[in-house]
């Protein structure tokens, strides 16, 4: 799946390294909005740091296969976040999904529709048996999503994350490919 079209405004493409720079300036418009749910902000302070995930998340490709783990969401065109596996257990057949949106893409449906397309690939293409999302507890937007598509909630991690000067407890979401339909 280099680029998956979803519908006329939503796609799903491979990263390439033409797009760091897009990629980096989506990430700095949206850093304070991200900032409250993301630990990883403060480690991108140029446009290099961004190619170097970009490289990384393309060398994936190789190491799974053939098929990639993590997609640029594009929105008519503009890139509006991303979405993949951020880990993948082949031998036990599961993948953990992330997710972000740019803030000025939020509530347009945009992320409905590419985690509807990333669970299809996960259990149509990559064979994967369960999908979970790991949530921190009080991101209520992004647990939204999990339980509209059908996931179930399965418990939760006390301190299960490291956010710039706090813990937060993670919420864990399961769905089963025989749940998807």
């Amino acid at each position: 799946m280099l680029v998956h079209i979803i519908d006329e405004e939503v796609s799903l493409r491979l990263f390439n390294k033409d797009d760091a720079e897009e990629f980096y300036t989506l990430t700095m418009r949206s850093k304070a909005y991200l900032k409250e749910w993301l630990g990883w902000l403060d480690y991108v302070e140029r446009v290099q740091d961004t190619a170097e995930y970009i490289k990384a998340r393309l060398l994936e490709v190789v190491d799974n296969g053939g098929y990639p783990k993590s997609f640029a969401i594009i929105y008519k065109g503009e890139m509006a976040g991303t979405i993949g596996f951020n880990e993948i257990n082949k031998s036990n057949k599961i993948g953990v999904v992330g997710y972000w949106l740019g803030e000025e893409f939020q509530g347009k449906g945009i992320m409905t529709k590419a985690f509807k397309s990333l669970i299809d690939y996960g259990f149509n293409d990559l064979g994967l048996g369960r999908i979970e999302v790991r949530v921190a507890v009080e991101n209520k937007k992004s647990r939204a999503l999990p339980e509209r598509l059908g996931f179930r909630k399965e418990g939760e991690v006390r301190n299960a994350e490291w956010l710039y000067d706090h813990f937060v407890d993670h919420v864990i979401y399961g769905l089963l490919a025989e749940e998807w339909t």
